[in-house]
């Protein structure tokens, strides 16, 4: 696979950008797409799809904001079919845990790599523990609370520098075809935990707060998030926290031959890097 280049769509969002910075590190050669991106790919305009494919052998597909809002599927679904159409042998689609809407686009990558010469990958996982220092919940670190409607159930937060590995494994590998790997820290733990572990990391208090589902999207639209953006994670939310997902698995460690990151871990190394400190790199 070092000859061949492989596509990376959402190239500027958080797990593009460290699947790409894997990828360079290989000597992999990598073309990085997005909507605003030099080498433009908007998921909702099919003319903007046959450049980026033309000329990859395999494919990483990350959709934003999200694969279980409605509809997804099916541009998932003819993008597959343009890739393979294209050329591209190997795919490997970043997926959600606990989601239905993300399940069926699943369903579609591999099914299209079954009746395909490709092969396809998903990478499914549970809350990334980046979400604190890149994404919705980073304000609310800075501000001193946490403020999500979750109660006492537990989530095994994944770090997104563990799901980027096993992503590029899966680009450059064999072994992998087929396969659904599902991607967990190792330890299940309530946002309580997680606002006292960010505490310790930060030096400072961070408070959990449980909110009702309502109160939760108008503090995301408030601090700037798109409006259908935060109704659509506040479903999500309503969705997954739930305890469906609350179980570990030590898929991590099975692929990569290590330990998969603590929570504890991604805090202290996010506080020493400055995460809360400075503006976030990118929201996916």
């Amino acid at each position: 696979m070092t000859e061949s280049t492989v596509l990376v769509t959402g190239a500027t969002g958080r797990s593009g950008r460290r699947v790409i910075h894997q990828l360079r590190s290989r000597g992999i050669a990598v073309r990085p797409a997005s909507r605003s991106g030099s080498q433009p790919l908007d998921w909702h305009d099919s003319r903007t799809w046959p450049a980026a494919l033309d000329g990859c052998a395999a494919a990483y597909l990350c959709y934003a904001p999200d694969l279980a809002l409605p509809g997804v599927d099916a541009v998932i679904a003819d993008f597959t079919a343009a890739a393979v159409d294209l050329g591209v042998r190997r795919i490997v689609l970043l997926s959600g845990r606990g989601e239905e809407g993300a399940r069926r686009c699943e369903d579609v990558v591999l099914a299209a790599a079954d009746r395909s010469r490709a092969t396809a990958t998903v990478v499914r996982c549970a809350w990334f523990q980046e979400n604190f220092s890149e994404h919705f919940l980073r304000d609310g670190v800075l501000n001193g609370r946490i403020e999500v409607p979750a109660g006492t159930v537990t989530e095994p937060f994944v770090s997104l520098e563990d799901v980027a590995t096993v992503a590029v494994h899966a680009l450059t590998g064999d072994g992998h075809a087929g396969r659904v790997l599902e991607l967990t820290g190792p330890e299940s733990i309530t946002f309580e935990r997680a606002a006292r572990v960010l505490s310790t990391a930060l030096g400072r208090e961070i408070a959990y707060r449980r909110v009702d589902v309502e109160s939760f999207v108008a503090e995301l639209v408030a601090t700037g998030a798109d409006p259908a953006e935060a109704q659509g994670i506040g479903r999500l939310v309503t969705e997954v926290l739930d305890g469906r997902n609350s179980a570990t698995t030590d898929t991590v460690e099975r692929v990569l031959g290590r330990p998969a990151t603590s929570f504890a871990e991604y805090a202290r190394r996010a506080a020493a890097a400055g995460a809360w400190s400075v503006e976030p790199a990118g929201r996916r």
